[in-house]
C-alpha cells in the first residue's frame, strides 16, 4: 500500500502528516511554509509512494465554507496539476487548530512550546488525518 498524506493549509505554512504503509497511522510529519509547499510535496513523492492527499476543509458552524476556502481552491487546481495520478479528498477540519492546542496541553507542552505555531499546524493535519482514516 501507499501512503496518505494530510495538509493543514495556511497561507503563511501547512502543516503535514502522513500515515504509514498500511495506512493504520496517522504521524505528524512537518510543517513547510506554504510557498515551498508543492517542491516539497514533489520531493516527498519522489522518495515515497503517495496514493491520497487530504486537504483539510475549513467549515463554520453553520456548515458553510469558511473565507480561507477562497485561498484553498486554487491551491488544490495547483495541486491536481503537480500530481495528476494522485487522488485528492477534502477533510473537515473544524476544530483542529482547538484540539491540537488541547493536544499540547495534554502532552505537557511549556507554555513557549505552545506558542509554536508550526508544531500546531503539524498537530492539526495529524487530526485531520486521523479524521480521515476514521471516516473511511
Amino acid at each position: 500500500m501507499a501512503r496518505i498524506v494530510a495538509l493543514d493549509y495556511g497561507k503563511v505554512r501547512t502543516g503535514i502528516a502522513v500515515t504509514d504503509e498500511l495506512q493504520l497511522i496517522a504521524s505528524g510529519l512537518t510543517t513547510v511554509a506554504t510557498k515551498e509547499l508543492i517542491d516539497f510535496l514533489k520531493n516527498y513523492v519522489a522518495t515515497e509512494k503517495v496514493e491520497l492527499l487530504v486537504v483539510g476543509e475549513p467549515k463554520q458552524m453553520n456548515n458553510q465554507v469558511s473565507e480561507s476556502e477562497a485561498l484553498i481552491l486554487p491551491f488544490i487546481e495547483k495541486l491536481k496539476a503537480s500530481f495528476p495520478t494522485i487522488k485528492i479528498e477534502r477533510q473537515d477540519e473544524r476544530f483542529t487548530s482547538k484540539m491540537a492546542f488541547q493536544t499540547m496541553i495534554d502532552s505537557g507542552l511549556k507554555k513557549k512550546q505552545r506558542r509554536d505555531k508550526a508544531l500546531v499546524d503539524e498537530i492539526s493535519a495529524t487530526i485531520i488525518l486521523q479524521a480521515y482514516l476514521n471516516r473511511i
